[in-house]
């Protein structure tokens, strides 16, 4: 059985672990179409133009596809959500979860720059993913400050007497 302090409200397990199994499924096929861009069923030109973000010089980092690292996040946020990692009693599990949706926050934040001010295209793809990321976020930080007992309790307010 967990541990009291460690438990979250079933919506935030359901949530978190459909959100990452989108944002997997997503990632899934913005690496099939990173090496295959026949494949991407998106718009080709104008500011919605996915083949210009996914074959940009931005969609590479460190040499490494982005989709590889998007695929790659996912997959570890889909077990550190799934309903069997949020019942464990490991709390490093809970708090790499909620510093993994921070971290992966602020890459989509650099990547929603290079879409908008370098590249000046989207893909509705990446949309989707950066909008997965942005939903687990709010999520996380909704339950797994008081879950990791970040927060203090609220001290109760004295009644004010009026004269």
């Amino acid at each position: 059985m967990i541990d009291a302090e460690l438990r979250v409200p079933r919506w935030a397990e359901v949530t978190t672990f459909l959100l990452s199994l989108l944002g997997l499924g997503l990632s899934i096929y913005l690496t099939i179409t990173h090496f295959a861009t026949q494949l991407l069923v998106c718009s080709g030109t104008g500011f919605v133009d996915c083949a210009k973000v996914t074959t940009s010089a931005q969609s590479y980092f460190f040499h490494i596809p982005v989709a590889f690292l998007g695929l790659g996040t996912y997959a570890v946020m889909t077990a550190i959500n799934s309903p069997w990692a949020w019942h464990a009693k490991a709390r490093w599990l809970h708090v790499a979860r909620f510093v993994l949706s921070m971290v992966s926050m602020c890459f989509v934040l650099w990547l929603v720059y290079a879409e908008f001010i370098i590249i000046k295209s989207i893909c509705l793809y990446c949309t989707a993913v950066h909008v997965t990321t942005f939903s687990l976020l709010i999520v996380l930080t909704l339950v797994s400050p008081a879950q990791l007992g970040w927060t203090r309790p609220r001290a109760s307010t004295p009644d004010v007497q009026t004269r």
